[in-house]
C-alpha cells in the first residue's frame, strides 16, 4: 500500500519512525497528557500502540499518523504527537465507523497544531477515502478536545454513551459523540 504523507502549512503527518517511540512513551507516561485516559501507559504498551499505528499505515496507507513540525532543520523531524483516522472498535455503539483522534505532547498544546492536523485528516477522509462521515468521541469532561471537534466542523450528536471498556462508575466512562458528514464538510469548505 502506498504510504501517504499529509502536508499542512506547519506540519507533516507521516509514517512513524523509530525515533518517535521514546517521545510517544514520554507523552503516554505524562499525567497531564493522559488526563482523559483511564491510565498511564508503560513503555512496553506505548511501543505496542506505536507499532500498531505504524503497521496500519503500512497496510492501509492511513491511520494515526506521526506528526512532526515543518520549518527549521533541527525541528523538521521533531515528533510532536499523533493525529489521524482509525476504524472504530467493534464494541463501540456507533461501529462500524471511522473515527478521528489526536494526542499531542503538552509542549505543543495551544498552538492550533491538533486542529490543523485534524483538518488535513478530514480532507483525506472525505477526498481520498470518500467516507460518508467521520466520528470523534471523548470523555464528557474533556472540553479541550470537544473544542477541537467543533473547530473542525463536527457537531455533537447528543448521543452520549458509556465507553464499553470502562466501568460505568468510572469518572471518564460517559462520552460525547461528535460527527461530520461528507456533505457538512463540503459545505464548510465552500463557506470558509
Amino acid at each position: 500500500m502506498t504510504q501517504r504523507v499529509l502536508i499542512t502549512e506547519r506540519l507533516y503527518l507521516r509514517q512513524w519512525q523509530p525515533s518517535d517511540f521514546a517521545v510517544f512513551a514520554e507523552m503516554n507516561a505524562d499525567p497531564e497528557v493522559m488526563k482523559y485516559f483511564p491510565k498511564l501507559l508503560s513503555l512496553t504498551l506505548s511501543d505496542v500502540i506505536a507499532k500498531k499505528c505504524q503497521q496500519l499505515i503500512e497496510d492501509k496507507g492511513w491511520g494515526f499518523w506521526a506528526v512532526s513540525l515543518k520549518g527549521s532543520l533541527e525541528k523538521k523531524e521533531a515528533f510532536i504527537g499523533m493525529v489521524g483516522l482509525n476504524e472504530s472498535h467493534a464494541d463501540m455503539p456507533f461501529a462500524p465507523n471511522v473515527e478521528i483522534g489526536w494526542r499531542l505532547h503538552k509542549d505543543y498544546w495551544g498552538q492550533g497544531y491538533a486542529t490543523e492536523a485534524a483538518r488535513a485528516s478530514l480532507r483525506f477522509a472525505f477526498e481520498t477515502l470518500e467516507l460518508d462521515e467521520v466520528v470523534a468521541f471523548t470523555a464528557v469532561i474533556n472540553k479541550h478536545s470537544q473544542l477541537i471537534m467543533q473547530r473542525i466542523g463536527m457537531t455533537d450528536t447528543q448521543e452520549n454513551f458509556y465507553h464499553p471498556m470502562l466501568n460505568p462508575s468510572h469518572p471518564l466512562a460517559e462520552h460525547v459523540l461528535y460527527k461530520v458528514t461528507q456533505q457538512q464538510w463540503q459545505e464548510s469548505i465552500v463557506n470558509s
